[in-house]
């Protein structure tokens, strides 16, 4: 552990170096070369072997132990936010409408630094460890990490175990959220067209206001949540945007909405989604309307395999103490994560990343949202280490199953 806390020191400020000219440097989904070639530049310098192409702006990162064993992969994702940066520190985002509001920058980075580190002491490594460089993170429902798989990323190392890792601005540095199963939702997202009559705002019986009907969907959509799914269950529905009308004096023909349902289990999507269709298409009818729906499945829930998910808990313990995952709930918001989870068993993991002054935080996907770069050689011990434990626990359980053989 000291050793690798001497690796990680040694190139702390290349870490944060690299994690601030991505800052400055963001590319959105599916545009990330620049942040491709950077990574590959910089595994080459580290002497790590790579592989690209993967959903185009991927990389994988491959580093063989000279011990036999398993093999563990670590993901980072790499793309930004088409948001317009509001802070004023030296390494601002110089691309206009574009932002790294959600750490990827620093998932990068951190994992570059791991992957250093890694490659110092693969002497004694059992086993193989994979870097996975994703791009597209943020583009449901298509995503990068399918895309991924479909081009083959794994073909050549399959991995026993993966491992994501996500900055958590609500956890100060230090800490790391794990939780055995449900960590992230499912993220459906809609778009609704709600057809009416034009007509005069003096004589709406000329008309049929579409504004009424997407109001009363509105409403009725809530009795989804509150009526239909069992309470100690989660879901969410949620209108975002509202686009529609002509001006004050015009009963407008069609209102857009547009939003988000949110879901943990598979059963609770499943009936969500029936009473989403069924409510949204009666209510039109009772006003003598139409809507056009587009449903469109999202990201799965991410939901860790427990063995993995205690393994990495027991990785950070080892690393910062047993008060360092703290009990936690797990949180809605989506994660392309989830189809690696699907594939591989494994674990997402939070990183405490909470500045200094805490009223100053601002959230994920905010124009104003900072991190603790105090985090980032925390980030990378915690990847070298939950990776080598691993390891580690996979060789004992093939020599048991070998002993248990023979």
């Amino acid at each position: 552990m000291n050793y690798i806390e001497e690796l990680i020191s040694s190139i702390q400020n290349d870490i944060i170096n690299i994690r601030r000219k991505l800052h400055q440097h963001p590319e959105l989904s599916n545009e990330e070369y620049q942040t491709s070639e950077l990574v590959k530049e910089k595994l080459s310098e580290y002497g790590i072997e790579w592989q690209s192409g993967f959903a185009n702006t991927g990389v994988l990162g491959i580093i063989k132990g000279s011990l036999p064993g398993g093999t563990v992969a670590l993901r980072a994702d790499m793309d930004a936010l088409p948001i317009q940066e509001s802070n004023s520190h030296s390494f601002t985002s110089t691309n206009t409408g574009k932002m790294h509001a959600c750490g990827h920058d620093a998932h990068t980075a951190m994992l570059i630094g791991a992957g250093y580190a890694l490659q110092q002491i693969k002497e004694k490594l059992k086993g193989t460890v994979l870097l996975v460089f994703q791009p597209a993170e943020e583009t449901s429902p298509t995503g990068g990490s399918q895309p991924m798989l479909n081009d083959g990323v794994f073909d050549e190392c399959t991995p026993d175990v993966i491992f994501g890792q996500h900055v958590w601005p609500s956890l100060p540095v230090g800490q790391i959220g794990i939780r055995d199963k449900e960590m992230m939702g499912a993220s459906d997202r809609f778009k609704l067209i709600v057809k009416g009559e034009s007509g005069h705002a003096s004589m709406p019986h000329d008309g049929n206001d579409a504004l009424i009907i997407a109001n009363q969907i509105i409403s009725s959509l809530q009795t989804i949540v509150s009526r239909n799914v069992n309470p100690l269950d989660s879901a969410v529905v949620t209108i975002g945007k509202i686009e529609g009308g002509y001006g004050y004096n015009v009963i407008p023909k069609e209102i857009i909405l547009e939003g988000t349902v949110r879901t943990f289990k598979s059963e609770v999507k499943d009936k969500v989604k029936h009473r989403f269709h069924k409510i949204i298409n009666q209510t039109a009818a009772a006003f003598e309307g139409e809507v056009d729906i587009d449903y469109l499945d999202g990201y799965p829930a991410t939901i860790n395999t427990p063995e993995w998910a205690q393994q990495a808990r027991q990785s950070a313990h080892r690393l910062l103490g047993e008060k360092s995952t703290p009990v936690l709930d797990p949180a809605l918001a989506g994660e392309d994560f989830s189809r690696f989870l699907l594939q591989y068993p494994g674990a997402f993991i939070w990183l405490g990343t909470q500045i200094d002054d805490h009223d100053k935080q601002k959230p994920l996907h905010d124009p104003g949202f900072q991190l603790n770069e105090k985090a980032l050689p925390i980030g990378s011990r915690y990847l070298v280490q939950v990776a080598i434990d691993t390891l580690e626990t996979l060789s004992e359980k093939k020599s048991g199953e070998t002993d248990a053989f023979s």
